[in-house]
């Protein structure tokens, strides 16, 4: 399996820094203008061949070398012209805070602007020189200029068809017989009902859809079956060729028609049957393709019916007319052994090796439920009874052991990977830096994309936040995600094993693990991972030497970390993105933290004290900490989105949280002192989340924070004092300026009346409103029933208030009535019928 060599997506995005305004008028401020065009025009010049390089890099190990080198330029290039925004960034903050000012001025100091504009051009050329150098040897490899738009088509997967051996499928009988009901089950609602069947490639989605074909029970209860492969190509007159071909059988070539000479046809074929159609392996997520074909269908008898495999939940979500997909699931462990074992073993064989048969069942756990998987590691051993190589299968990673050509578990995962747009492929590839089975956070995730800058915004007025959202819910869908746990305003997810060893198969040059046994890093490695700090490898040092443009280190493990590696992980790794260090206790200094100019992402464990260094670091985008007090100067990090902290103070100063004009997400946890917040908060002009959590001396919520103007979600859990009355005047400017879309409020026994305020300006867009431990809670504001966009509400163990709830007696129910969606304590309560269900 070829890596990716992302030198394409590296190389558009320095261009289009290079093109913007912002860099025009940073090359024309330093003096840098010459060199920066010159490598403008040799980074288009090789950009032309990229794409067709990265496709002849499959095949040929010359092309694949001479793309990991330009990589390692294209990335300096990108640290180069993050230098240029780092001292941007650096002016910005000086302005902001007055050049004047002497204590500013040390705080900022800065090299000479004549010295900085020297070192950068210098450093422009060195890097414009090394291409030149790589770009010349682009000759001998014949490649062909190509724009993004002539990417060529991914490779197809072989056509299906309906036959199957049903004693070659294991395991589907449970899937088969549910997948019939829904066959025989009377149409929802319309004509002709459409089930989709979901899940990632491997799984038997066509396997189960043959038992499904070819059961008795079918061929009895419909008078016509098709099955159509239909792959990447939804083109519908082809689609409709095929159908036709399926439902006729007379072998006629009808290519030469036009749509319209072939839509009465087919329309004649199936209008007065009952159909029953198998559209397998669809991949079209455009509904205006899909909707003249469906058309079509639909005119076929009452009780036709139309099965489709897909991976990808958005297109179940295009064509389903049922309530839910069927979201096929992985096989038992008992059954992938038993085809396991008969794919691995000729017949009577396995009597005779017991020990193979245990380390058998190890292997079948590394496929997880994958049949395709499973079938293909057995047939690799088939021929081949060592008990060593048998744990060399078990012991590998799946991307590194050679499968046979036509029988590949990858490959068939690669064409998902293959269809993706090319801002989605870098942000798949980069969840293999966390470990199998990792449970990935979207607000981590989000954050891990953006400290990389993988996050594309083509709507400057677009937050990068939503678009992270948006990336990874469209991950999602397509079913590289897995898992899902969904909470007010969290999703939790995991990524099946084959899915990140693609992954992996993509980045394996990027990304490195340090243990004790590693000998050597490639100097094309980004991101390092650190299990665990208190076992490196001897002569750590020599082995970081080389590696100064390396983008994130993650630590897992810091309790007894020392002064001096820490000092020179800090020291060498200049050009970090990201630094996370775990959740452990730091009794180190972390003074030396303040030269990363380029970090945006910082992750801190407890520390007894933060250095006011970390206050440099303007690019810093996230911040995560827990200490005895925050830094003074913490005002100056201007680009600072997310902060989440906790402190021992009793009281938050002004002119610190409150400058922070980027913040998007504050969330304030276990500060047990924590008495007031800080009077200046209507500075967070950005600010949409603020969680309070465990912040039990916390007594009311300041003034200021009624003009948090850009706030959606308030969570507040666990604080006991905490008063949440607000003096409103009646003047215009002395209300709430906020328009909340979720509201939860959890343990709160100081809430007796509900504070009307935080709902006044929300009529139009609260969605949530969840209310938790509330014991002393009176009852609901009458304001409730006049907010038409709430489309949820939760009370759990709030003592009597989910009587006053009752549908249709309860003395507030005429208040939420008009709620979609209602919970009280575990049962929804649907507010158009009697009908009640129990939620977990």
């Amino acid at each position: 399996m070829a890596l990716e060599s992302f030198a394409f997506n590296v190389a558009q995005k320095v261009l289009e820094k290079l093109a913007s305004k912002a860099y025009q008028e940073i090359s024309i401020a330093w003096g840098v203008q010459g060199e920066l065009k010159k490598l403008e025009d040799v980074l288009m010049t090789v950009k032309a061949v990229l794409l067709d390089a990265e496709e002849k890099q499959v095949s040929n190990n010359d092309v694949r070398v001479w793309l990991i080198k330009l990589k390692d330029v294209l990335y300096d290039a990108e640290d180069v012209l993050d230098e240029f925004e780092c001292e941007t960034q650096r002016k910005q903050s000086l302005k902001l805070y007055g050049s004047t000012t002497k204590k500013v001025g040390r705080f900022f100091s800065s090299s000479n602007p004549l010295a900085f504009s020297f070192k950068m051009g210098h450093k422009i050329k060195q890097i414009r020189e090394q291409l030149d150098e790589i770009a010349s040897h682009k000759a001998k490899f014949h490649l062909n200029e190509r724009d993004e738009g002539r990417r060529s088509m991914p490779k197809e997967r072989a056509m299906t068809h309906s036959f199957v051996n049903v004693s070659d499928i294991i395991g589907r009988n449970k899937d088969k017989e549910n997948i019939i009901r829904l066959l025989q089950k009377p149409n929802d609602g319309g004509k002709i009902d459409v089930i989709p069947i979901v899940g990632i490639g491997g799984l038997g989605k066509t396997a189960l859809s043959k038992l499904v074909y070819n059961d008795e029970r079918v061929q009895n209860h419909f008078q016509l079956k098709m099955w159509v492969c239909v792959s990447e190509d939804f083109d519908i007159k082809n689609l409709i060729e095929k159908i036709i071909k399926c439902a006729t059988s007379d072998g006629e070539n009808r290519s030469n028609l036009e749509v319209e000479q072939l839509q009465k046809i087919l329309r004649e074929k199936i209008g007065d049957k009952k159909y029953f159609l198998i559209l397998d392996d669809v991949w079209n997520e455009d509904s205006m393709r899909w909707d003249p074909l469906q058309e079509l269908l639909f005119t076929g008898a009452n009780g036709s019916k139309i099965l489709v495999t897909t991976r990808s939940k958005k297109v179940a979500s295009i064509m389903s007319t049922i309530s839910e997909p069927y979201e096929l699931s992985g096989l038992p462990h008992d059954k992938c052994v038993a085809l396991f074992t008969r794919c691995a073993f000729k017949e009577g064989e396995k009597k005779h090796y017991p020990n193979l048969l245990t380390i058998g069942d190890e292997i079948v756990k590394k496929c997880k439920g994958v049949p395709l998987a499973v079938k293909t590691l057995a047939s690799l051993l088939l021929t081949n009874k060592e008990e060593s190589y048998w744990k060399f299968i078990r012991d590998s990673e799946l991307w590194k052991i050679e499968q046979k050509e036509n029988d590949k578990i990858l490959p068939a995962l690669r064409l998902s990977y293959e269809q993706l747009p090319a801002y989605l492929k870098k942000c798949f590839a980069y969840c293999s830096f966390y470990p199998k089975d990792h449970e990935y956070a979207s607000l981590r995730l989000i954050q891990f994309w953006m400290a990389h800058g993988l996050l594309e915004s083509t709507n400057e007025n677009e937050d990068l936040e939503d678009i992270g959202l948006r990336y990874f819910q469209e991950l999602g869908s397509r079913s590289f995600f897995q898992d899902f746990e969904v909470y007010d305003w969290l999703i939790m997810c995991k990524m099946h094993d084959l899915l990140h060893d693609l992954a992996l198969s993509l980045t394996q040059n990027e990304f490195s693990t340090i243990i004790s046994t590693t000998t050597h890093i490639s100097k094309s490695v980004r991101h390092l991972l650190f299990p665990d700090f208190t076992s490196l490898p001897h002569g750590v040092s020599t082995l970081l030497q080389d590696l100064e443009h390396v983008r994130t280190a993650l630590f897992m493990r810091t309790e007894e970390i020392s002064q001096s590696a820490l000092d020179l992980c800090l020291s060498r790794l200049k050009y970090l993105r990201m630094l996370e260090l775990s959740q452990y206790k730091l009794d180190v200094s972390l003074e030396r933290i303040g030269s990363l100019k380029h970090l945006r992402l910082l992750f801190l464990p407890e520390i007894k004290k933060v250095p006011n260094s970390i206050c440099k670091l303007q690019n810093l985008q996230s911040l995560l900490l827990a200490t005895e007090e925050l830094p003074n100067d913490i005002r100056y990090l201007i680009s600072l989105r997310f902060l989440s902290f906790s402190t021992k103070q009793k009281c938050l100063a002004k002119n610190g949280l409150g400058c922070l004009t980027s913040l998007r997400l504050l969330c304030i946890s276990g500060c047990e002192n924590l008495e007031y917040l800080c009077e200046d908060m209507q500075g967070l002009k950005h600010l949409r989340t603020l969680t309070i959590f465990r912040c039990e001396s916390l007594i009311s919520l300041p003034q200021s924070m009624k003009y948090l103007t850009a706030l959606e979600t308030l969570h507040i859990e666990d604080c006991e004092n905490l008063k949440l009355t607000m003096e409103e005047g009646k003047a215009d400017h002395d209300l709430a300026r906020f328009s909340l879309q979720r509201l939860i409020l959890i343990s709160s026994p100081e809430l007796v009346e509900f504070p009307e305020w935080l709902l006044r300006g929300s009529t139009n867009t609260l969605q949530l409103l969840k209310l938790r431990w509330c014991d002393n809670l009176k009852e609901l504001p009458r304001c409730l029933q006049n907010i038409v966009s709430l489309q949820k509400l939760v009370i759990e163990d709030c003592g009597e208030l989910s009587e006053r709830c009752e549908r249709g007696k309860g003395e507030d129910w005429s208040k939420i009535a008009h709620i979609p969606k209602i919970v009280l304590d575990g049962s929804e309560i649907n507010s158009t019928d009697d009908s009640s269900t129990s939620e977990d």
